[in-house]
């Protein structure tokens, strides 16, 4: 059986990660809470709100990823990754309520619609978020690479959606400010909450799977069969099961052997078979039951099933 999780660098990154964001977050908040201040735009509003939500996920996330980073303890022996998924279920039912209130929002400016004031300012502080916004996404974009957290994937999901918002609350004022259009800000916002709906799903979908322990991808699964079965010494594999847990991807199966051959002859080709299989999936902890060849079992319905 192997061991993994985060290594001491890739908890360093993750902590760094984090507290990158959490300083970046505070910052838009601020600048982007005094351009609401200044043009009453709705779009702007929604901006701030997403900031705001970002703050907070970007808390949760660092709580999230300090309880990930413990080791396996007495209590928890296959180590806290869960906490991970948790932490972006918890981010998408706030990012949820975000939408719900941005739409409430955009409405009744599409109903009552107000003219945008101070453009000149409100275009400058989306800006410096588009500046700031960009450098923390790409900084993400490799610890994710890195570290493969799903925490820090939904945190940045986040911040790639604020790179949008920015450019859509930048094109609204311009319009609103050029054309003298007062409905082009409702209606942008109303995108953008659109947008956000979308990307939230697939975040609190990703995070489902895991806390269900869904299989992982066909072609995967497939691959770790073509791996086990190509040694010449296994007749086959059975009861594959597969899930993941915060970086952790968890691979079990039953292998069929020689029922002639020594305990010791068995346990080496399982470690073979362990290095081919790790070669393909680094991050992985994996348990092979070994089965004299031709013996009857009892499995369920899916014990024979790879796809």
């Amino acid at each position: 059986m192997s061991q993994q999780g985060y290594n001491l660098a890739d908890g360093k990154l993750l902590r760094l990660a984090t507290g990158t964001a959490i300083l970046v977050a505070s910052t838009l908040i601020i600048i982007k809470a005094y351009a609401y201040y200044a043009t009453g735009s709705v779009s702007m509003l929604s901006s701030l709100t997403d900031s705001m939500l970002d703050g907070m996920a970007s808390v949760i996330n660092l709580l999230a990823i300090r309880f990930a980073l413990m080791p396996p303890d007495q209590n928890h022996r296959f180590g806290h990754g869960k906490a991970e998924a948790l932490s972006s279920l918890f981010q998408s039912a706030l990012i949820t309520i975000s939408v719900i209130y941005l739409v409430y929002e955009s409405i009744g400016k599409l109903l009552s619609p107000e003219a945008v004031t101070a453009t000149d300012v409100g275009v400058s502080v989306m800006l410096v978020s588009v500046v700031m916004t960009l450098g923390l996404v790409t900084f993400q974009g490799w610890v994710h690479r890195r570290t493969k957290s799903l925490a820090i994937k939904a945190d940045a999901a986040h911040y790639r959606m604020d790179l949008l918002v920015n450019l859509a609350v930048i094109a609204a004022l311009l319009i609103d400010s050029y054309f003298q259009s007062m409905y082009a800000d409702p209606i942008i916002a109303l995108m953008i909450s659109g947008y956000i709906a979308q990307e939230v799903w697939e975040i609190a979908s990703n995070a489902i799977d895991q806390l269900m322990d869904r299989e992982m991808a066909e072609e995967d699964r497939l691959k770790i069969f073509s791996i086990a079965t190509g040694h010449a010494q296994v007749d086959d594999i059975h009861d594959l099961r597969t899930r993941m847990s915060g970086n952790w991807t968890f691979i079990q199966f039953h292998m069929s052997l020689d029922p002639n051959m020594t305990l010791k002859e068995a346990h080496d080709i399982a470690d073979d078979v362990e290095d081919r299989i790790l070669k393909a999936f680094p991050d992985a902890e994996i348990f092979i039951h070994q089965d004299p060849q031709g013996l009857a079992e009892e499995h369920d319905a899916l014990a024979h099933q790879i796809t």
